[in-house]
């Protein structure tokens, strides 16, 4: 059976839950109501796993509504919906599909691990997976500082052999589990251009788009689309994309991409799949620990070690503290950055230009949170701007941080990690705009999320 869904999820009620007093707290949410989604049972029902039992369902965080829990017939599932296309079509599920039939190759014991896929409603856009009791979101992992080099070595073997899919290093025989689609059935694997950064939106966009976003997101495109600069390099990483090997891809990692479950790494949703540069999930990646050592600048002992501590209250440190901590909270992160590429070169040969590549996808990511975190506020984040202005520095000079985010060869002695080698000073919130040439766009910027 292939079936497959997604659709935006309403807001829900967080739901903090934790085994013991010292345990960290599972951010969980209250679901949406299943007589508003009566194809989530019709779907269990269909792969003889029972409805949903009421009691004790929950949700995961995200934009796609989603349900765990026990089924009637004690099955523990995972359901998430995904968004049609406004033509009707079903990008996404048959992404997700494609991955799928792709992983069904996976050997036994392969280090890219993903929960068992139970079976899609391609029509209804609902997929069912098997649910991995008490595993953690990455971000959840990382926000706790339990993200250690061990766990980042793994999700670097994990990524690489994602790249090596379909190859004679890749997956060859095995079975992953569970009820892939038929690869003679499923969706092939598709070769479109990735979406971001879009590049038609960095001039401008038009009035309708306008209206769907915040103030702070217009604010946070007007940053890109202002910096002639940046723009420039845009276009060039983009060029670079085009002319570097394509491999199967995430595209779209980030931290809650991962769970962590009984001491094992996962890697999920993959709705996003496709053939492209395998640079954009490298410099995911790094840009994910990027962007928690700018947050860290902020907390208020300079690093977060929990949830808690993620976002600082006040910006009233001094020029030599934030430098400070700047160079502190990349000393922490970029061992994390080296064992993810050390798990990675362990499974795969990169290119001779993939770091380099990636240095620039990381520059993209840092400015892509940007823009999302704006999304539910009336200005920018002090904090994200900051991530930015990093961002800014990664893109003009993606050779220049290759050694210092330790992505060169590991044999290769690596410099000590300075913060003028990727943090100017326009991690100052005052700064990072970076005054340029104001761009022609005669109409306000804006943000395809």
């Amino acid at each position: 059976m292939t079936t497959t869904t997604s659709t935006t999820a309403a807001p829900t009620e967080a739901v903090a839950t934790a085994s013991t007093a010292d345990a960290p707290a599972l951010i969980r949410f209250r679901p949406t109501g299943l007589d508003t989604a009566p194809e989530v049972n019709a779907l269990l029902e269909r792969l003889g796993l029972g409805p949903f039992a009421p009691d004790g369902l929950t949700a995961f965080g995200g934009r796609n509504d989603n349900w765990a829990g026990t089924t009637t017939r004690g099955r523990q599932v995972f359901v998430k919906t995904v968004a049609r296309a406004p033509d009707g079509s079903r990008p996404e599920i048959d992404r997700a599909l494609a991955f799928e039939a792709t992983a069904a190759r996976l050997p036994a014991g392969s280090p890219l691990r993903t929960p068992e896929h139970l079976g899609t409603d391609r029509e209804s856009a609902v997929s069912a997976f098997r649910l991995l009791p008490g595993s953690r979101s990455g971000s959840e992992v990382a926000l706790d500082g339990d993200f250690d080099e061990a766990l980042c070595r793994e999700a670097g073997r994990a990524v690489a052999t994602l790249h090596t899919l379909g190859t004679a290093d890749g997956a060859s025989g095995g079975a992953s589990g569970g009820e892939a689609p038929d690869p003679a059935s499923a969706p092939a694997i598709d070769t479109g251009e990735a979406p971001l950064p879009p590049m038609r939106w960095l001039r401008a966009f038009p009035w309708s788009e306008v209206q769907d976003r915040s103030m702070a997101q217009i604010a946070a495109w007007k940053l890109v689309q202002d910096d002639t600069e940046v723009v420039a390099a845009l276009h060039r990483l983009r060029e670079r994309e085009r002319t570097a090997p394509h491999t199967p891809a995430h595209c779209d990692l980030r931290f809650d991409q991962f769970l962590v479950h009984d001491g094992q790494l996962f890697l999920c949703d993959w709705e996003e799949f496709r053939l492209a540069d395998p640079a954009r999930d490298v410099g995911a990646f790094v840009g994910e620990w990027l962007f928690q050592a700018t947050y860290s600048v902020f907390a208020p002992t300079g690093e977060p070690t929990s949830a808690k501590d993620a976002v600082a209250p006040g910006f009233d440190l001094s020029h030599e503290e934030i430098v400070e901590r700047g160079a502190a909270g990349l000393r922490h992160h970029v061992p994390r950055i080296a064992a993810f590429w050390q798990g990675y070169t362990e499974c795969r040969t990169p290119d001779p230009e993939l770091a380099e590549r990636a240095v620039g996808f990381a520059g993209w990511h840092l400015y892509d949170r940007l823009i999302a975190t704006a999304q539910a506020h009336a200005v920018l984040n002090p904090v994200a701007r900051a991530a930015a202005g990093i961002g800014r520095t990664l893109l003009l000079n993606p050779a220049g941080a290759v050694a210092t985010l330790r992505l060169a060869d590991p044999a290769v002695p690596h410099p000590a990690v300075t913060p003028a080698a990727v943090v100017p000073a326009a991690v100052l919130p005052t700064a990072v705009a970076h005054p340029a040439q104001p761009h022609p766009a005669d109409a306000p910027s804006g943000s395809p999320r």
